[in-house]
C-alpha cells in the first residue's frame, strides 16, 4: 500500500471515529510521526497535505528540519532534555512533552532570549507505567500553578501515551482519564486561557483516543510506514 492509500484509509477511519462520537472531523488534527523514515518520505508526507510533522529527537530530526522546516509545522513529541532545548526552540512550533519544572525554566529562559512564546502540552502519565515519562495526575495542578509566572510558555493542553494493548479498547480508560483531568484543571482556571488540546492516540489506538476527545493523534507506522 502506498502513502496516498494509507493517508486515505487513515482519513476514513478518523472520520468514522468522529461520527461515532458525535464530533466534527475538523476537531482532530493528524501529526505524521516521521522519526523512523527518511527526509524523502517526510517530503512525500508534506506533499500529501499533512503539514504537522512529529519528531522525538533532534539528532534524527535535524536533517529533515533543515531540508523541509519551512514547509511543515513541527512538533517535538519525545522526552526533551533541558540541554537540548537550545536545539529545538524556535524550530518546533509545539512541545508535547513538558513534564518537569527544570525543563519549563529552560524553555522560558531560551524563549525570552528569542522573544517568542512556546506552545506546550503537559505530559501526564495517566497509566502509571514506570517506563513512561510524565507527571502523575495528582501533580498536574501544582505544576500548572508553578508555570503561571513563565510568560513565554503557553500551555495548550495535555499529552499522554497509553500502554500498547492487543485490544485498542483496553486503552480507553487512559484516554478518558486525560480528558477528565484536562476538564477538571480547566474548572480550576489554572491557565490564562482554558486548555483545549489533548495529544493522545497512536497507530494502534487512535480511534479510541478520538472517541474520548483527542485533538492531536500521533501516527507513525500506519501512516508513513516502517
Amino acid at each position: 500500500m502506498g502513502l496516498k492509500e494509507r493517508v486515505d484509509l487513515v482519513e476514513q477511519r478518523i472520520s468514522e471515529a468522529c461520527r461515532r462520537s458525535g464530533r466534527s472531523r475538523n476537531e482532530v488534527k493528524v501529526i505524521a510521526v516521521t522519526k523512523y523514515v527518511s527526509t524523502a518520505m517526510t517530503e512525500e508526507v508534506l506533499q500529501e497535505g499533512i503539514v504537522h510533522i512529529g519528531e522525538n529527537r533532534w539528532q534524527t530530526a535535524e536533517e529533515k528540519w533543515r531540508a523541509l522546516g519551512e514547509r511543515g509545522i513541527w512538533h517535538f513529541i519525545g522526552h526533551l532534555q533541558s540541554n537540548k532545548v537550545k536545539d529545538v526552540i524556535g524550530k518546533f512550533s509545539y512541545i508535547h512533552s513538558l513534564d518537569r519544572l527544570s525543563l519549563a525554566k529552560e524553555l522560558d529562559r531560551r524563549a525570552e532570549q528569542l522573544d517568542l512564546t512556546v506552545s506546550a502540552l503537559v505530559q501526564v502519565n495517566i497509566s502509571g507505567e514506570s517506563t513512561k515519562y510524565g507527571l502523575k495526575p495528582e501533580q498536574a495542578a501544582d505544576f500548572l500553578k508553578a508555570l503561571s509566572g513563565m510568560k513565554h510558555i503557553q500551555v495548550q493542553g495535555l499529552m499522554t501515551m497509553a500502554p500498547y494493548e492487543s485490544s485498542a479498547e483496553d486503552t480507553r480508560p487512559v484516554f478518558r482519564g486525560l480528558r477528565q483531568l484536562r476538564d477538571e484543571l480547566n474548572r480550576q482556571a489554572l491557565t490564562p486561557e482554558p486548555m483545549t488540546e489533548l495529544s493522545m492516540g497512536m497507530s494502534n489506538d487512535f480511534e479510541v483516543a478520538i472517541e474520548e476527545g483527542a485533538t492531536w493523534v500521533r501516527l507513525g507506522s500506519i501512516l508513513v510506514g516502517k
